[in-house]
C-alpha cells in the first residue's frame, strides 16, 4: 500500500515554478515509488538501467525532444552526459515542470546539476518516513509508551522494513552492505572497505557526542585528513548530518566543533548491534538514541515540508 509522502504537495508547486526539479536522497528512501506515484503521467526512465542509457546515449538531442514534455529520469548520475543536454531543451521550451531529476548518490547530482543546470532546478531531499507519515501512536506529546519508543528507535523508517514487513536485523545490515560495496565505492576510490565499515562503526558509537576528528581517526586508524573525507562522503549519502552548536555569534557556530548524528535511528541501532527494545532500554547511548530521534525527526518534517531546516 502506497503511503503518501508529505513532500508531494511541495513538490507540486515547485513543478510549476522550475523547468527541472531534483530529488535527493538516501538509497531505498522512497523516491521512485514517490515519483512513480504521484507524478504517474510523467513517462518514467530508470537510468540503473544499461539498454536505457545505451538507447538515450545514442542521440540524446533526438530522445529529449522525442520523449514528451512531461519526463522523470531516476538516478540521473549515471548518465552525465544528459545533464547539459536538459539545459538546452529545457530553455527552448521554456516551460515548467518538464523534467524531475532522481538519484542516491547527491555529491555526483548535486555536481552535475551546479554544472549545467544551476538556476533552472530546484533542488529538494527525501529521507525515510517521518513519524507523522506512518501514524504511528503519538498522542499529544510524541511517542508515549517505552516500550514502542525503543522499538520503534531499532526499526528505524525506512519504507521497504513497512511495506514489506523486513525486520530490521534482516534489512539493516544488508543495507549497509550495499551501501558500502556499491555507493562508496562508486564516490570514492577506497582501498579496504573494511577500514571503511570500521570508521561507519566507530561513528554509530559516538552518536550525540561532540566530534572530535583526531580521536576518531586514530581509532580508526586512518589519518584526520582521510577522516574528514570519509565523513564527507557519509553526510553527502544521507547516512549522518553534523550539527553545529549554536551561538549568538555567527563565526562560533562555524568552528566550534558539531555532535554527530544519523538521519536514520535504525541504521545507527543496527551498528551498535541493537536489536530488540532491552537492548536499547540498557545501552549506554540509550540517551543519544533518544535525542538522534528527536533530531532527525524535526529534520525529516522540516525538509519534507519544502524547507530548509537551519538547527541547532
Amino acid at each position: 500500500m502506497y503511503i503518501e509522502r508529505k513532500i508531494t504537495s511541495h513538490l507540486n508547486k515547485v513543478l510549476d515554478k522550475f523547468p527541472v526539479v531534483s530529488v535527493t536522497g538516501p538509497r531505498q528512501s522512497g523516491k521512485t515509488t514517490l515519483l512513480k506515484s504521484a507524478f504517474s503521467s510523467y513517462t518514467y526512465y530508470n537510468l540503473e538501467r544499461v539498454d536505457y542509457r545505451e538507447m538515450i546515449q545514442s542521440d540524446i538531442v533526438g530522445f529529449l525532444k522525442n520523449a514528451g514534455p512531461h519526463v522523470i529520469f531516476d538516478e540521473a548520475q549515471n548518465l552525465p552526459d544528459l545533464f547539459s543536454y536538459i539545459q538546452v531543451i529545457s530553455d527552448e521550451r521554456n516551460s515548467a515542470g518538464q523534467y524531475i531529476l532522481s538519484g542516491s548518490q547527491s555529491f555526483l547530482l548535486s555536481e552535475k546539476i551546479s554544472q549545467s543546470l544551476a538556476g533552472r532546478v530546484s533542488v529538494n531531499h527525501l529521507f525515510p518516513f517521518d513519524i507523522t507519515e506512518l501514524n504511528l501512536p503519538t498522542g499529544q506529546a510524541g511517542i508515549t509508551e517505552k516500550q514502542s519508543l525503543y522499538q520503534t528507535i531499532i526499526k528505524g523508517f525506512y519504507p521497504r522494513i513497512y511495506d514489506k514487513n523486513i525486520q530490521p536485523e534482516d534489512f539493516y545490515p544488508s543495507y549497509l552492505q550495499t551501501y558500502i560495496e556499491r555507493d562508496i565505492r562508486t564516490l570514492k576510490s577506497i582501498e579496504n572497505l573494511n577500514t571503511f565499515a570500521r570508521f561507519l562503526g566507530l561513528c554509530a558509537g559516538r552518536v550525540g557526542q561532540i566530534l572530535n576528528i583526531t580521536s576518531l581517526a586514530n581509532d580508526a586508524g586512518i589519518a584526520v585528513n582521510t577522516a574528514k573525507t570519509w565523513l564527507s562522503l557519509l553526510e553527502s549519502s544521507f547516512i549522518i548530518f553534523l550539527l553545529q552548536p549554536y551561538y549568538k555569534n555567527f563565526n562560533k557556530r562555524l568552528i566550534k566543533s558539531p555532535k554527530i548524528y544519523f538521519y536514520d535511528t535504525g541504521v545507527v541501532s543496527s551498528l551498535l548491534k541493537l536489536t530488540n527494545p532491552d537492548s536499547v532500554k540498557n545501552h549506554f547511548a540509550y540517551g543519544a538514541l533518544f535525542e538522534n530521534l528527536v533530531i532527525s525527526e524535526i529534520i525529516k518534517s522540516i525538509t519534507h515540508s519544502g524547507k530548509k531546516p537551519a538547527v541547532y
